[in-house]
């Protein structure tokens, strides 16, 4: 479903990831960019991507796109903007190739998985040990993502909840991590197919990046988006490396982590504002 933000102007369709839920774009009174967003002469709408079940085990990543972002889209009364955060941003580059757009928007979006190549070994020894539960199951577990993402940096984990242990409990700083820790720890499973092109096709054999990826009977491709294009990288994102991040059109680097460009102290003045300048800036639809 579209979940329609209010506001006024140019539509823009945020494309959340698979992995967590897509609420981190809302995340809590006070610090929304969505509902920030709408009160500066935009109209956000958030694509919830839903729950699985085993009977869609067989719909990749591509098929998501195809069959469920194209059609939201196409039902909008006219091109939105489409922006993309996360494997979304991969997602919505994908999507603007099927289907009219009046810009395009990735926020930390893998996109060269080649970039991970530092990183693989951990992550492919994680699917090999998950892959015959997960596809006796039909889905991928948030639980086998999440270890993954505590894989890239154990110490850090820690590292966070040694200080949280020192916060004062009824503190605004203690709210602000419980609501991101219940985020980042939530999420339904991705389907089997997801999963697999997820570890498989895009980690290992970098189809996006080497213009392998076929999506709708098209290669996705970014330089064939016939439309304003901006892009925010984080150069210090270990989720999203630098070096795997989209950086068409408009490229901003941020010094922000992975959630912290959108939640963070420093994203409404980084993040926020820059992005609702340019969508303000675009041309009006003819």
């Amino acid at each position: 479903m579209l979940r329609d933000y209010g506001g006024h102007g140019q539509p823009v369709v945020f494309v959340p990831s698979l992995i967590n839920p897509p609420l981190v774009l809302d995340l809590a009174r006070g610090n929304s960019l969505l509902r920030w967003l709408a009160r500066q002469g935009v109209r956000p709408l958030l694509v919830d991507w839903g729950a699985p079940t085993a009977d869609d085990r067989d719909m990749d990543i591509g098929g998501h796109v195809e069959s469920l972002l194209v059609p939201l889209v196409r039902s909008l009364k006219r091109p939105p903007v489409l922006a993309g955060y996360c494997l979304g941003g991969t997602m919505a580059i994908a999507a603007a190739n099927l289907v009219n757009v009046a810009g395009l928007v990735s926020i930390a979006a893998p996109w060269r998985f080649s970039g991970y190549a530092g990183q693989l070994d951990p992550i492919s020894s994680l699917w090999d040990e998950a892959h015959e539960t997960c596809q006796a199951l039909g889905l991928v577990p948030m639980e086998v993502l999440q270890a993954g993402f505590w894989q890239m940096d154990p110490a850090r984990t820690v590292a966070k909840f040694e200080r949280f242990g020192r916060l004062e409990s009824r503190s605004a700083a203690t709210s602000a991590f419980v609501a991101l820790e219940d985020w980042a720890n939530a999420g339904a499973p991705l389907t089997f197919a997801a999963g697999r092109q997820l570890f498989d096709d895009f980690l290992v054999a970098d189809l996006p990046g080497r213009g392998k990826w076929q999506v709708g009977g098209r290669t996705a491709s970014p330089e064939a988006v016939d439309a304003p294009m901006l892009s925010f990288v984080s150069t210090t994102d270990r989720i999203v490396p630098r070096e795997s991040a989209a950086d068409f059109g408009t490229a901003r680097e941020l010094p922000l982590g992975h959630v912290g460009m959108i939640v963070g102290g420093r994203g409404r003045e980084s993040l926020w504002q820059p992005l609702a300048d340019w969508l303000k800036a675009l041309p009006a639809p003819r």
